[in-house]
């Protein structure tokens, strides 16, 4: 037996030496489900199977460059760097530029990021005269999105009557023209945009048989990872390549289906054994990760689903804390008893603020943690922000790239035509694009043959877009034969962008050199990477930039090597893990979103959803809600969330609840009454009181509270404290030294306060 099975336990050994036919992983939350991929890839490789023969397909580049790692240190580098290893996108790219000429478009095709699509749909929604309120390119964008990934094509989208009505309904009948337009800009620019990948290769193997039968006698063995996660479009791909070997390995957790929103479909991995009736099933059920409390509570909420694969995860490790429960009165407040618990778990575990992380259903929750983290000076790093590769400079330099690399690319040359600044205008642009039209050319055709035939652009103008061309026709040597970080630099330079930007000397002037430099020293990182993976010709900027064009958001999840508070969505937390979770805006309506509607299948996601953020935590789960959270302004009554009803008691610590809480059952439809019980905290705005009916005081002054004097130095987080002039309220933070000590406080007429305690001369309230 290779030595390497040693690693494995029996089922994880079974899953990895089963290597025939069609198979599906079953893989819990922590139960090592990479391990059993890599290691099931060396075994193949170990039994003479050659690595081009073995396509292995993951849904970040993180993912699989961490495999290839793996995978290496069993078997050797130059072994497994010839393997077909990547995400569906690149992998799927790498086949069309071998083949693009078949499907009409250049070998050097780019490839649109968001961004790129929705300038250009903005710019086909203005020319078409919509009302851009209506038609926002975001939500055009994603409807043209969910249909490539089912495989409507422009011409199936506007002969489906369904389809059309839905739009015509939405008030948005226009959308199947504006896919149309895209569509055919795209294919002049020959340009793809992310989903354009899975649609054409779907398209390749449907109209050219010869290459489909290539490639499933190339690959013998395939292997998806997060099989869950796939959409119809790379199912079928999967499908069609595996018909002829079988030797097809599915890896994944239905409990973890969060993707629907991106078109993902469950159906996927749970009618695997339809698809593949002599399929082989392993169960990968022991969870390596996480306490017998955390495995256990998770269990007892997505039993509650009714699409699932039946398993049943466990762990073997401690048993654990309890999952801790913060009621809070107001969202303010649960900030601040949030970054209190951090705070107290720090100095008590002595853990790194790194190992602890805040996730939240919606981006929008993250405001008030950046700011009470700020104020007790707890670092964090909050995930989904700007990402690098979106800043103004960076796009910039990039599309000098793209154009260089493929002068049909308009979205690239309207970018940079005039930056740096050169003169060229926004009405020059406006008849350049007539004048393109009007030929069925792409911009830079068409200023190729300015000056053939009369046109609206002359003498100066006409000068000015053609130096344009001339230099980046310079540059377009330098991109397919130079080394990838001298033809960068040359181009930054000689196009004028580090003169530009070195003229500003602003901060935000300085921040964006720093990030031009970041970016060539990117290229420079990128070309030592490919060479120590066995890349022997030149790595040029045709393969920096595919790679840069397949980057996705969860590659962005990478915990860095900075000590702070990880603070996300739930949804950009799949896949990592920390020592401490707090799980925060545990509402109804808020988590599980309003959005949903409360369908059978929304609810089912949302509790997948709630599944993947407590099985993130390897050592204590918290979770917070607020009674009143603010929408629109106004305070507004909160029911805590029905998932936290659904985990077993006996996983709770109650404490975060009054004893006479009590919650009502969840109907079909989701609906579900909740009732706070008689015991009321005498905390929060004055304006939510009034509004549940709790109390009416005539002003911040109240002359029935029972107080006694106390010292400053005696005052403490969490007391309930009078101020004469504030009325009640609760003190939430304390800093500095004694004698300049202050206390945030969060009063019930006026809101927060901070207060210098020697001059403040706070009460503490008794019963």
């Amino acid at each position: 037996m290779q030595e390497y099975l040693n690693d494995l336990s029996g089922v994880q050994r079974e899953a990895v030496t089963n290597t025939q036919g069609p198979s599906l992983v079953i893989a819990s939350a922590g139960s090592g489900k990479t391990r059993v991929l890599t290691y099931r890839i060396a075994h193949l490789l170990t039994l003479g199977v050659k690595p081009w023969n073995i396509l292995a397909l993951t849904f970040t580049n993180k993912a699989a460059r961490e495999m290839k790692e793996r995978i290496a240190r069993i078997v050797g580098s130059e072994t497994a760097s010839k393997l077909w290893m990547g995400t569906f996108h690149s992998v799927f790219a790498r086949i069309l530029r071998k083949e693009a000429e078949l499907l009409g478009y250049s070998p050097t095709f780019t490839i649109y990021d968001t961004t790129d699509s929705r300038n250009l749909i903005s710019q086909i929604v203005k020319e078409l005269n919509l009302d851009k309120q209506v038609y926002k390119p975001s939500d055009i964008h994603s409807r043209i999105s969910m249909a490539k990934n089912n495989l409507v094509t422009p011409v199936a989208y506007a002969s489906n009557s369904a389809i059309v009505t839905q739009d015509v309904k939405a008030r948005k009948g226009e959308v199947g023209k504006i896919y149309s337009l895209y569509a055919q800009r795209c294919y002049k620019s020959s340009v793809m945009d992310f989903d354009d990948l899975l649609l054409n290769t779907n398209v390749l193997f449907r109209d050219f048989p010869d290459v489909l039968e290539r490639y499933q006698k190339k690959f013998q063995y395939i292997l998806v990872d997060e099989y869950q996660d796939t959409n119809y479009a790379q199912y079928l791909i999967v499908r069609k390549l595996a018909e002829l070997h079988r030797n097809v390995c599915v890896v994944g957790d239905d409990a973890q289906s969060i993707y629907s929103f991106r078109g993902a479909k469950i159906e996927n991995i749970l009618n695997f054994r339809n698809d593949y009736k002599d399929y082989k099933l392993f169960k990968l059920e022991q969870n390596y990760r996480s306490t017998q409390t955390i495995v256990n509570a998770a269990n007892s909420v997505i039993a509650k689903n009714t699409k699932q694969l039946q398993k049943e995860a466990f762990s073997a490790g401690d048993v654990g804390d309890k999952i801790k429960l913060i009621k809070a009165y107001t969202d303010q407040e649960e900030g601040f008893l949030v970054a209190a618990e951090i705070a107290s778990v720090v100095q008590q575990s002595h853990c790194n603020y790194s190992d602890i992380a805040i996730l939240y259903r919606t981006n929008a929750q993250s405001r008030i943690f950046e700011e009470t983290l700020r104020k007790r000076n707890i670092p964090y790093r909050i995930y989904g922000g700007m990402s690098f590769y979106q800043r103004k400079e960076i796009k910039d330099l990039l599309a000098y790239f793209r154009l260089a690399v493929n002068p049909s690319d308009d979205e690239a040359l309207n970018r940079i035509v005039n930056y740096p600044a050169r003169g060229i205008g926004k009405t020059t642009m406006e008849y350049l694009s007539e004048f393109a039209e009007s030929k069925g050319v792409n911009l830079w055709v068409a200023i190729e043959n300015l000056g053939s035939e009369p046109t609206s652009i002359k003498g100066p103008a006409e000068r000015k877009l053609k130096d344009f061309i001339k230099t980046v026709s310079n540059f377009r040597a330098l991109v397919f034969n130079t080394d990838a970080y001298e033809a960068a630099y040359s181009i930054a330079k000689d196009a004028g962008i580090l003169n530009d930007l070195k003229t500003d000397t602003s901060p935000e002037g300085i921040s964006r050199m720093q990030n031009v430099e970041e970016l060539i020293n990117s290229i420079k990182e990128f070309i030592e990477n490919q060479k120590s993976e066995g890349v022997e010709e030149t790595v040029t900027l045709v393969d920096y930039l595919e790679n840069v064009a397949l980057l996705t958001d969860m590659d962005a999840n990478d915990k860095d090597d900075a000590n702070r508070v990880n603070v996300m969505t739930v949804h950009s937390s799949k896949g990592l893990e920390f020592d401490y979770v707090f799980l925060t805006g545990m509402e109804d309506n808020l988590f599980p979103s309003s959005m949903t509607n409360y369908s059978l299948d929304d609810l089912e996601e949302e509790r997948r959803l709630f599944y993947v953020a407590i099985t993130r935590a390897a050592r204590r789960v918290t979770l917070s809600f607020a009674q009143t959270r603010y929408k629109w302004g106004t305070p507004t009554n909160a029911n805590p969330s029905r998932f936290i009803k659904e985990i077993d008691p006996r996983f709770i610590d109650g404490s975060g609840l009054s004893d006479s809480n009590s919650y009502g059952s969840a109907d079909p439809r989701g609906t579900m009454q909740m009732q706070y019980g008689t015991k009321q905290r005498q905390f929060g705005t004055l304006q939510a009181q009034q509004h549940m009916g709790r109390v009416q005081p005539s002003s911040a002054q109240n002359t029935n509270v029972k107080t006694e004097n106390i010292a400053p130095d005696s005052i403490s987080e969490g007391m309930l404290v009078y101020h004469n002039k504030f009325g009640v309220g609760k003190v939430v933070n304390l800093e500095g030294d004694d004698a300049n000590k202050k206390a945030v406080v969060l009063f019930d007429a006026v809101g927060q306060k901070n207060l210098l305690l020697k001059f403040a001369n706070l009460k503490q309230v008794v019963d």
